[in-house]
């Protein structure tokens, strides 16, 4: 789910790209965006002549862009003041941030891995700001620790359809920040998190060791803290895990409560796959339950993904529910604990998370420190967490054998000779990349 000010700032992009900047920037330069989902882009502009040009020469450039970037179709509507008052008027939500109805506290299954999380979360939705703030959740993936950051959402907007609600994930707060400051826009996206009413911020792990970023989210977090607006992070780890995370940002997470939201057990795994079961009308027995209990035993995305895929079978293959077709049909989904190692892919691109680069600049020619840091050590992590030959990861980098040893053995130096801050970033990124599988 990505944020309005980082589609727009992509959709500028695009534009730059087919036009030219200067062509942009002049008939954009008032231009706010009021809100975007997937239904519409409202734009604002004070310029009559600007929101003709808008309207006449550049809506299939932003349509293009929205269906590129944002999947979306969304239509393009461009607003003087009287439009926009009256559009206003109509008491529309301050944020266009629409959360999934279904992420609720009554559709989550509650056990022992999670009871103390979710009351929590309930204890936050109830009455922002003014207890447990801010609410750090922290455990592995699929755990549903994103389903608890939208049902305390949900659970606001019921009481308070006002409320300005703003969620982000901790990369994209980074690349939203990078938007920013090569725009000139700092202070859009200041004011878009520090007057938050409730900010969720997902994964906040992504941005340990960008010194910006932090620096940023610093000054946003004490802004909102003293107003006594509800902060609620989640994480992979706890605060004191993020080795690159800075003790100021630390110390702050501690603050109100932290959380934590483990696998579930046996018990509760059944409950999961009964209750995603009735939602899509499958009646499945003891038997075909308990297999799949006993082989998911992780990961609560995984378990609905397979009882979504029985149901798919029913649907196109008119599937008899007996324990060995669903053995059949869902065994090629149980990722049993051990096997699993990374692909070059998901290390690039945690690596590139961390780095705050694009995966083409890791795969790329280019040369300066920052980028031949993130190179090298995406391909000494290849080596160590791979079965890949030196030739294989060569390819994958688009490299020869030579210059992957020497990047190799570059990282083993540094470690060795003792970089503790080459050492946390790679503790971090390793990290990020085991959360992810």
């Amino acid at each position: 789910m990505y944020s309005s000010a980082y589609v727009w700032a992509k959709v500028l992009q695009y534009m730059e790209e087919r036009l030219d900047a200067v062509t942009v920037s002049a008939w954009f330069d008032d231009a706010e965006v009021v809100e975007l989902n997937e239904e519409h882009l409202i734009l604002y502009s004070s310029s009559d002549f600007r929101r003709e040009t808008i309207r006449r020469r550049c809506t299939e450039y932003i349509h293009d862009a929205l269906r590129e970037i944002f999947n979306s179709d969304a239509k393009l509507l461009v607003f003087g003041d009287e439009e926009l008052n009256a559009y206003r008027a109509k008491g529309k939500r301050k944020t266009s941030m629409d959360f999934n109805p279904q992420f609720t506290f009554e559709s989550f299954v509650v056990g022992p891995s999670n009871r103390f999380a979710h009351g929590a979360a309930i204890a936050v939705s109830n009455n922002p700001g003014q207890v447990y703030n801010p609410l750090f959740i922290y455990g592995p993936a699929g755990v549903g620790k994103t389903h608890l950051l939208y049902a305390i959402a949900n659970g606001i907007r019921k009481t308070s359809p006002d409320a300005n609600i703003v969620y982000i994930k901790g990369d994209q707060f980074t690349n939203e920040l990078i938007s920013a400051l090569q725009s000139g826009k700092n202070i859009e996206f200041r004011n878009k998190y520090r007057e938050a009413d409730l900010f969720l911020i997902d994964d906040i792990q992504f941005i340990a060791g960008k010194e910006s970023t932090q620096e940023e989210f610093f000054h946003t977090f004490n802004k909102l803290y003293e107003e006594h607006k509800q902060i609620v992070m989640t994480s992979d780890r706890k605060p004191n895990d993020m080795l690159t995370l800075e003790d100021r940002l630390k110390t702050r997470f501690e603050w109100g409560l932290i959380a934590d939201v483990q696998p579930p057990d046996y018990e509760t795994r059944m409950a999961i796959i009964r209750n995603k079961a009735t939602s899509l009308g499958l009646d499945l027995s003891y038997d075909i339950c308990d297999y799949i209990a006993n082989n998911v035993t992780s990961n609560v995305r995984q378990i609905e993904g397979t009882v979504k895929k029985i149901r798919a079978y029913v649907d196109l293959n008119g599937m008899t529910l007996d324990l060995p077709n669903v053995s059949r049909a869902i065994d090629d989904m149980f990722k049993r604990e051990g096997n699993a190692l990374p692909t070059p892919s998901l290390i690039i691109s945690q690596v590139c998370k961390f780095y705050s680069m694009d995966e083409s600049v890791i795969r790329g020619t280019l040369k300066n420190k920052g980028t031949t840091e993130a190179r090298q050590i995406a391909i000494y992590l290849t080596r160590k967490l791979t079965n890949l030959s030196l030739p294989d990861i060569g390819k994958e980098f688009g490299r020869d054998h030579s210059t992957v040893l020497y990047a190799i053995r570059k990282v083993e130096v540094a470690l060795k000779g003792g970089n503790e801050t080459m050492q946390n970033n790679i503790r971090d990124i390793t990290a990020n990349i085991n959360a992810s599988l």
